[in-house]
């Protein structure tokens, strides 16, 4: 139990820490009733409900809300233009949000989805240093799109002291009957 002060006093009946705080003129306020025993405490039962919510106020004030940026392209934006888009989705991502690179499709451009995929792709690279792929490409209508947060990637270097990954054996090749040499 703690007093007025904030000393802390021990561990003591329930009967002698009201008397404790009617004495003083202050509440007893209970702090941590998990706890055993449970932790109470000596105190204007105002002040300390003000304070709670002035803590409360500035941890709010202080905390950063993430947005979801969106970069939008379409399947014939030029090579230029996609430096552009990678600039863009370079400055929201230091900003501390994600990025949506999104990828829009008119009439017969849905048919090369694959353009879209390519597109993305290369913004991914071009923020490859400072983000990765949280979701990747997909098509949903007639958008393709992936999402980028910040974040990078470990190489093999970091991974751990020169481990090297496990390769896939080489799928098997088909056997192909060979025609017998026989003679007719």
């Amino acid at each position: 139990m703690l007093d007025a002060e904030g000393q802390q006093i021990g561990v003591l009946p329930i009967e002698d820490a009201i008397r404790r705080a009617e004495e003083a003129g202050l509440d007893l306020i209970e702090v941590a009733a998990s706890a055993e025993p449970p932790v109470c405490r000596i105190a204007d039962l105002g002040k300390f409900k003000f304070e709670q919510d002035k803590r409360a106020r500035d941890a709010k004030k202080n905390q950063h809300v993430s947005e979801v940026k969106e970069v939008r392209l379409r399947p014939r934006t030029d090579d230029h233009d996609l430096q552009v888009r990678v600039r863009a989705a370079r400055r929201f991502l230091e900003e501390g949000h994600k990025v949506k690179v999104e990828v829009r499709f008119r009439g017969r451009e849905a048919t090369h989805p694959e353009v879209a995929r390519d597109q993305i792709q290369r913004i991914a690279a071009g923020v490859a240093d400072i983000a990765i792929v949280e979701r990747a490409p997909s098509l949903e209508g007639r958008s393709m799109f992936a999402i980028l947060a910040r974040g990078r990637a470990k190489s093999s270097e970091e991974s751990g002291a020169g481990a090297a990954r496990a390769v896939p054996p080489p799928p098997p090749q088909p056997q192909v009957a060979q025609p017998s040499a026989s003679t007719v």
